[in-house]
């Protein structure tokens, strides 16, 4: 297949340096991670002008919100030193490499002073660990040469999951969702559609309000004992019982881990909730439909059954097996920022048997999602 002529659409590309002549790279397992961590310093000496605050890295497999992105870098002084991304899920790929690396597949940050420091000092560094596995390995000892720690940040996921990954992206940590890897290695992120399919899907309500994109809201229809959890522009959940926030919190696990575990290991780096036979702790999945702008200040979702009615009721006579389509209406406001509260919600017309229509606001002063 040829790639050429390159399409001016496209980001633009580079061919990496030929590092043949360091032979003392040679002794490194796999020779194309040199290159890969090599990247940094070759962007670099391209000498982009000062107005340079941020280096990014990521796979190109890996799906970067943008917005998201550059609000999460604004909480943060690029003048200083500083290494922003995220673990593994699976405490066996992190065992395998740092718990204080950031995974290249979900991506992470570097300031300029931080990589004007690598680039003085990288060829020194790659040469003093010959066999750590892999580029962001590498990148992670040379940073911790120069005295600097990682900075987590939970909306980078490298995505070290396989199977259904739903429960996941419907308990997202409370920050903003930045990127995704490993899409290729999971089932589609919505059901009756491929992975491209899925993936362009999502994107529209990521056009619509990426700050809000699969922030997790909570609430209750106390009358009729349905807990609501909203994944905005992903899916909503609803149980039939009161379930406190504390556990909704934690994902269902729906995936598996990347490789399997010995006995008795924790496979996770988060706490999970496992499926349940059970009618009333099995949830009702709606997937995102469609998303529009209502009045200018008002941003309109639904989510739509994913399946038929179960065979089994929690209460019938409060069966939410009737609801087939959840309708969210949302501030059109950006939501975030550094001590933001998650958000609340009202149901507005659960007396409405087939469409659930719940409405997301600021939280009260002093209101508990209970």
């Amino acid at each position: 297949m040829s790639f050429f002529p390159w399409p001016s659409s496209s980001p633009p590309y580079r061919i990496f340096e030929d590092t043949s002549r360091y032979k003392e790279f040679d002794k490194h397992p796999m020779t194309f991670a040199i290159r890969m961590v090599r990247v940094i310093l070759q962007t670099f000496r391209e000498n982009h002008g000062d107005g340079v605050r941020w280096y990014i890295m990521a796979d190109d497999d890996t799906i970067l919100f943008v917005k998201n992105l550059v609000e999460i870098l604004a909480r943060y002084d690029h003048r200083k030193y500083f290494y922003i991304g995220e673990n593994s899920e699976c405490i066996l790929s992190n065992m395998d490499n740092s718990f204080n690396m950031a995974f290249g597949g979900a991506g992470y940050a570097l300031s300029y002073p931080l990589v004007e420091a690598l680039a003085k000092n990288m060829e020194v560094c790659i040469k003093r660990y010959p066999t750590l596995f892999g580029s962001d390995h590498m990148l992670q000892a040379c940073i911790a040469d120069l005295g600097v720690a990682l900075t987590h940040e939970k909306g980078f996921h490298q995505i070290d999951l396989h199977g259904d990954i739903s429960g996941f992206l419907s308990a997202h940590p409370q920050s903003p969702f930045i990127s995704l890897h490993h899409l290729d290695t999971v089932d589609p992120l919505f059901p009756f559609m491929n992975r491209s399919q899925s993936l362009s899907h999502l994107m529209k309500a990521a056009d619509a309000d990426q700050s809000r994109l699969l922030q997790q809201t909570i609430c209750y229809q106390h009358q009729q004992n349905w807990s609501f959890s909203i994944a905005w522009g992903y899916s909503v959940q609803i149980y039939e019982q009161l379930i406190p926030p504390s556990f909704l919190l934690r994902p269902l696990e729906t995936f598996a881990p990347w490789r399997k575990l010995p006995p008795r290991q924790p496979p996770y780096r988060f706490n999970t909730r496992l499926p349940s036979r059970n009618p009333c702790e099995d949830p009702h999945v709606f997937f995102f439909e469609s998303v529009e702008e209502i009045r200018k200040d008002r941003i309109f979702t639904t989510y739509r059954r994913r399946s038929g009615r179960r065979e089994r009721d929690c209460n019938y006579s409060t069966a939410a097996a009737d609801v087939f389509r959840v309708s969210v209406i949302s501030p059109a406001t950006r939501y975030g920022g550094v001590g933001t509260r998650r958000e609340c919600c009202d149901i507005v017309n659960s007396a409405v048997k087939d469409n659930v229509k719940i409405k997301i606001r600021s939280c009260m002063k002093y209101e508990i999602i209970a």
